[in-house]
């Protein structure tokens, strides 16, 4: 009967992370499926996109990101001084609304501006969802924790697209607006779930001595910067495949459910190695796996370009997802060093930081993409893809001497 407490306790504290995980994976499952159909939304078109509404495609898109890279550092500082689960909610409560209002128009301006206003929401779910992780682990779990965070984050992204395409291929275009109408029933049961979940648990205590210069000065550390910065890079590779993947398969004849499915294979994948990729991060070290999992990043920019010069062959799709598998080391153990960095009073500050660079990666991605492909032709996704890796590279290679030169950092930074 003695340790009936301890387990009482680390059941509480487990409700708010579960609620955490199943609200990211409910919101990342309903962006997927409507990502997965916009480009058909906008154009009116169930086949490869037509060369003059491309830029249309791409402008509506980009706005999403751009209303998270410019308002998410006031997210994050809401959440700092307001409280993690008002912001998240609201966050999830505004892209139910948002959705329903999109399934209302077709015009280019109007869902220009909701997906902007998505954007905001977005950020606002993501730094305090980060937050809340970091909150509620200690540091010796915390790449396990974040790990299933990522799990929930990534899958819910996949399995979204992939049912998303299933649906483009299985709806009529007339039928598409229902395809958001579900979205927002999804975030709508997310939210409640979530909510009934942290009914009554116990919640961080808001900073007495909060300061907003004093936040943003602690989280804009180089310490901090290099461990986010990568993710500008790699989110430029992977928006740039989420927009335009269905486009691109539907113009050399794969058909969409098959594509989903194997989509969908890559989501179950996911879910099994970022947690594990997490514990080793906690047993190993984050440093170590954040190596490896960027040399997965170079090697899968290699093989996309050999595939975009050869096509998509066996042995070079094999070494693609032999890559993708070692690239997927890089998020928890990435997530769970920026959560050692950040100090209590900035958490939420800190981990907005991560959702500004992939913000910021998902525009550059889509507009340099577009740009590189349209001017040069393949060439220009060499280029690309060239740049991506140089970048990647550079960046894990900066904290990596920036460890060696200062020392293992501890396990976590008390708050000043």
């Amino acid at each position: 009967m003695a340790d009936s407490p301890d387990r009482s306790a680390e059941h509480s504290l487990g409700r708010p992370l579960l609620a955490v995980f199943s609200a990211t994976f409910f919101v990342r499952f309903a962006f997927g499926i409507t990502v997965a159909v916009l480009a058909s939304y906008i154009s009116g078109t169930s086949g490869g996109l037509p060369k003059e509404t491309v830029g249309v495609v791409g402008v509506v898109a980009a706005l999403s990101p751009v209303g998270e890279f410019s308002t998410v550092l006031l997210a994050g500082a809401a959440a700092d001084r307001y409280g993690r689960f008002p912001v998240l909610f609201s966050g999830i409560g505004a892209a139910a609304v948002i959705f329903v209002l999109i399934s209302l128009t077709h015009d280019p301006a109007s869902l220009a501006l909701a997906n902007l206003g998505y954007g905001v929401a977005s950020g606002a779910i993501l730094a305090s969802s980060l937050a809340i992780v970091a909150d509620f682990s200690g540091a010796s779990e915390r790449g396990l924790e974040m790990g299933r965070f990522d799990a929930m984050n990534l899958s819910g992204w996949i399995a979204g697209f992939a049912f998303g395409l299933a649906l483009k291929g299985l709806l009529p275009l007339a039928s598409l607006p229902l395809v958001f109408q579900l979205g927002a029933a999804i975030l709508a049961g997310g939210l409640g779930f979530a909510a009934l979940l942290v009914r009554g648990q116990p919640t961080p205590r808001r900073s007495s001595s909060y300061s907003f210069q004093g936040v943003l000065r602690q989280a804009f550390r180089r310490s901090v910067l290099l461990v986010t910065l990568p993710w500008v890079a790699i989110y430029m590779l992977i928006g740039a495949a989420l927009f335009f993947l269905g486009s691109a398969a539907s113009g050399l004849g794969i058909p969409l459910t098959e594509l989903a499915a194997v989509i969908a294979v890559a989501g179950l994948i996911l879910v099994v190695t970022q947690p594990f990729f997490g514990r080793l991060s906690d047993r190993f070290g984050r440093m170590r796996l954040m190596i490896a999992g960027a040399a997965g990043f170079v090697l899968v920019l290699v093989f996309a370009s050999l595939i975009a010069a050869f096509g998509p062959k066996l042995p070079l799709l094999a070494g693609l997802g032999v890559s993708v598998l070692a690239a997927l080391m890089y998020g928890p153990a990435a997530l769970a060093s920026l959560a050692d960095l950040a100090h209590e009073m900035s958490r939420a500050t800190t981990m907005a930081i991560y959702s500004l660079s992939i913000s910021v990666g998902m525009l550059v991605g889509l507009l340099a993409v577009s740009l590189l492909y349209a001017q040069f032709g393949t060439p220009g996704l060499y280029v690309f893809f060239g740049t991506l890796a140089a970048a990647i590279s550079a960046l894990t290679a900066a904290r990596y001497l920036e460890l060696r030169r200062s020392g293992p950092l501890p396990a976590t930074i008390p708050a000043r």
